[in-house]
């Protein structure tokens, strides 16, 4: 609780600048309910909660948390991006608002940058660089891209972090988990949302974000994913000069995916591109289950002989194989129209939340009801999944979080595929990858290992049962059996009842304090204990209003 609190005070001077933006857009509630303006107004850091009315009282609640988003940096352009992932709690028309965010912010100037990049080579630029472009040719939140040359005339670009983001990110990602350990303890609506799961996935993947070197291991091992498919390249990493603050990778010449015209214009077969390039994706997650998770067009490059080239290996998804079989399951339950087991795998899902399982039966029978006449090569992905997210938040259902950037992932894929080839449906080509998953579980190897694996639990199981059973008899006898229950409420009453308990019995004490010191100082000789007495009954009351007034209650 100490730690906690430092972190708080540590981070009031962010705290407070993240709620002025909040409540300059009008989330001035939010601000309450989270309590944050509580505490600014208690350290001396008053808030002002009525706004004059502005351009932004007339937007969507949407697009006033986007800008909120996009004013607050890096962190919270990053959050907004993973929240337009979550189609299972988010609105299309909130999703559709959250994908505008966009990571491109002026560049900094490279003077500011080039201490770090010396440090990083440990030579001159001049010894590493025949040529090195001062000025970016792209620039994020996170990072900027030089283009540069080394000393035998490769062409590649250099990935830099920008200077001091770390500390800020750190400071942003302590308020996020304080606010989702509030927001899940006194909220029970919010329970369901996980939010302090989310923030933690949140922080794993933006810290790796952070560390160039990361993305540089993804591109290695997507680069031998695909070692015997020449239709798609991954940049080659330079791992001399490649550090966590800075990522040196060879430059793909050729049509970023977002030059439609320029693709067609020099001849390259559109059609073609779409279709490599679904089942570059479609490999990655059901035959690897490590995919690049976010394929939209600028992440994409077009190269001669109509192959594929993949960049920004910042956000990746991994799918286990446990996960892999169970979207199989669901592909092959809606093309067999079976509601039962559809139902089984959205409620393994869900995990331990609370469901009306006949509203959610009914709600599976009409989504199959959509879908009964098709099939799987029939079927248009997005629609399919964007039935599935409402089905989802319908029923307060939560998908896990891998699966939140695999439906985002492949909703981005068709799209992309879409605008090469208007005609292109990606269930057609992700058909025979289901087949081939399917038809694996039943080869003879396959049997025989999952026979193996079975029976050796269970021999597992009943080989240790007499100790078990002999255990839970010994503990019966000697009146040691215990039950635990885990009720978070009743935790939390007990340590209210505690500090109201200190708190009575502190008053209680300062009241004795200054009852005896009054006696004792009207005996001549003993006055000085008496003075004592005071000064102790004062730092009592003192504790006493300060527990009192950072409790806000």
């Amino acid at each position: 609780m100490l730690w906690e609190t430092f972190s708080v005070v540590r981070d009031l001077s962010r705290l407070h600048e993240i709620a002025s933006v909040l409540i300059r857009y009008g989330w001035g509630d939010f601000v309450r309910v989270l309590g944050m303006g509580s505490v600014l107004e208690r350290a001396g850091r008053i808030l002002h909660w009525k706004t004059t009315e502005n351009e932004w009282d007339q937007l969507e609640p949407q697009v006033r948390f986007r800008l909120a988003l996009e004013e607050l940096g890096p962190t919270f352009i990053k959050l907004g991006q993973l929240l337009s992932t979550r189609v299972d709690v988010f609105a299309p028309a909130w999703i559709e608002e959250l994908e505008k965010l966009q990571s491109h912010v002026p560049p900094v100037p490279f003077d500011t940058l080039e201490a770090d990049v010396l440090a990083i080579l440990g030579m001159p630029i001049e010894q590493v660089f025949v040529d090195f472009e001062r000025e970016p040719f792209a620039s994020a939140s996170i990072a900027q891209v030089h283009r540069a040359k080394l000393l035998d005339g490769t062409k590649v670009v250099v990935k830099i972090r920008r200077p001091g983001l770390e500390r800020k990110v750190e400071a942003d990602l302590r308020i996020m988990q304080h606010v989702a350990r509030l927001a899940e303890h006194e909220y029970s609506e919010a329970k369901r949302f996980q939010p302090v799961q989310m923030v933690g996935y949140f922080r794993r993947s933006l810290l790796h974000e952070l560390d160039l070197l990361t993305e540089a291991h993804h591109m290695v091992r997507f680069t031998k994913n695909f070692a015997d498919d020449d239709t798609v390249r991954i940049p080659q990493v330079y791992w001399e000069y490649t550090r966590p603050g800075m990522n040196v990778q060879e430059e793909l010449l050729g049509i970023v995916g977002t030059h439609l015209a320029q693709a067609r214009e020099s001849g390259l077969d559109t059609k073609l591109l779409a279709q490599r390039g679904a089942s570059i994706v479609l490999k990655m997650i059901l035959v690897h289950g490590y995919f690049h998770a976010d394929p939209h067009p600028g992440n994409v490059m077009y190269l001669p002989g109509n192959r594929i080239g993949m960049i920004d290996f910042g956000m990746v998804g991994r799918l286990t194989e446990f996960r892999r079989q169970q979207l199989v399951n669901l592909l092959d339950a809606l093309t067999h129209n079976d509601e039962s087991d559809l139902i089984q795998i959205l409620l393994e899902w869900t995990g331990e939340a609370e469901i009306d399982e006949v509203k959610l039966a009914h709600d599976v029978a009409d989504l199959m009801g959509n879908y009964d006449h098709l099939q799987l090569k029939d079927v248009r992905v997005a629609s399919l999944l964007n039935d599935i997210a409402s089905l989802i938040r319908d029923n307060g259902l939560v998908l896990p979080a891998d699966l939140t950037l695999l439906f985002k992932a492949l909703i981005t894929l068709e799209g992309l595929g879409q605008q090469l080839d208007p005609e292109f449906q990606l269930s057609p080509l992700m058909a025979p990858f289901v087949q081939e998953v399917i038809l694996r579980r039943y080869t003879p190897d396959a049997l025989m290992q999952r026979g193996r694996r079975g029976v050796k639990e269970a021999f597992e199981v009943v080989a240790g049962l007499p100790r078990d059973l002999a255990r839970l008899m010994r503990e019966v006898r000697r009146g040691r059996l215990r039950i635990d229950l885990d009720l978070k409420r009743l935790d939390t009453f007990g340590r209210q009842l505690d500090r109201a308990s200190n708190r009575i019995t502190m008053g209680i004490l300062t009241a004795s304090l200054v009852i005896g010191s009054s006696i004792v100082m009207t005996v001549d000789g003993w006055r000085f204990m008496g003075f004592i007495g005071f000064i102790l009954a004062f730092l009592n009351s003192l504790w006493v209003i300060i527990s009192i007034w950072r409790s806000g209650n």
